[in-house]
């Protein structure tokens, strides 16, 4: 058995080892740096390397047991499920959050955009029961294709108290022809100045 604790410059040379070896190595590591020592060696080399005693023992396990997996450093299935595979209706209800939002080029149909800021459409889709963060909502707008479009205005025309109301109407009559299997056409016209 080796005594310790080691030198100081021994002691820096194995945490700088252990910080640069991959989870499955470090866990190897501080068990076999255990293996070496006298009874307290467990608190020792946990502290130097500063990781815990299951992960000592995780690693002893690794290589008493032979569960090493060449070219793995997690057992398979681990690590962090995707969005897509914790909501598995995950598009269904973002195309849903935005059907009524979308517009596009009437002269590419491939160019699409929508006017819903990735926040709002967050909360759109938690009121649906999924809970996901912005960065997977611009995945989302990236994987459907769509891009943020805000309008500009270059002349101020005012304000109105019922300004939404007219969207609002049109929505409806959307939704009450498309139910009714009619089909809904939509013409963007501009005013011209003469």
């Amino acid at each position: 058995m080796t005594n310790f604790p080691y030198s100081s410059i021994i002691e820096q040379q194995m945490k700088t080892l252990f910080d640069n070896l991959s989870e499955k190595d470090r866990r190897m590591y501080a068990a076999i740096e255990v293996s070496k020592l006298n009874h307290g060696g467990l608190k020792y080399i946990c502290t130097l390397l500063g990781c815990s005693d299951n992960t000592v023992y995780r690693g002893k396990e690794d290589l008493l047991g032979g569960n090493i997996q060449k070219g793995r450093i997690r057992k398979a299935g681990g690590g962090r499920k995707t969005a897509h595979e914790i909501f598995p209706k995950l598009h269904d209800v973002f195309l849903n959050v935005l059907k009524d939002h979308t517009a596009g080029d009437p002269m590419d149909d491939k160019v699409q955009w929508t006017d819903l800021s990735n926040k709002e459409i967050r909360v759109e889709m938690e009121r649906d029961g999924i809970k996901i963060s912005k960065k997977i909502v611009a995945k989302l707008l990236k994987e459907h294709g769509f891009s943020k479009c805000t309008m500009v205005k270059t002349k101020a025309v005012g304000s109105s108290e019922n300004r939404n109301e007219q969207f609002e109407n049109i929505v409806k009559l959307k939704n009450r022809f498309t139910d009714n299997g009619h089909p809904v056409i939509s013409i963007d016209t501009k005013k011209k100045s003469l």
